[in-house]
């Protein structure tokens, strides 16, 4: 069964960015929350090339014996695919006795929303 947790980066409805382009205007407490937690788990170099080999993989999904060579032991891949599903930007679900992960499209909608330029007020 997918992983259902809310995705830090969406708001109440599905595809709705937790907070406006970065240059629209300053963010809202609860906004910034949303966004550094999304920034910090990018953050570390393996962590980046985990999401990477997931989102580009095909279909989005990828079994973690698909990605798991990043350069460090699978315990340490463990431990950075946590990182990203508790930043809400990946879900899992298990297959026997593998584990499948995917990058929903509404959280790369979602951060590709976060760092456009804001369209110019009328």
């Amino acid at each position: 069964m997918p992983n259902t947790k809310a995705l830090p980066l969406l708001g109440p409805e599905a595809g709705e960015p937790c907070c406006p382009p970065l240059t629209e205007r300053p963010f809202t407490a609860e906004e910034a929350v949303a966004a550094a937690r999304m920034f910090k788990a990018l953050s570390d170099p393996v962590r980046l090339r985990l999401f990477t080999a997931i989102a580009s993989h095909d279909g989005g999904e990828a079994c973690v014996c698909d990605i798991s060579d990043v350069g460090v032991s699978q315990p340490t891949v463990s431990h950075h695919l946590k990182k990203l599903k508790d930043a809400g930007l990946l879900t899992s679900e298990r297959r026997g006795t593998w584990v499948y992960y995917r990058v929903e499209p509404s959280v790369l909608v979602a951060m590709g929303r976060l760092l456009t330029i804001a369209p110019a007020a009328a």
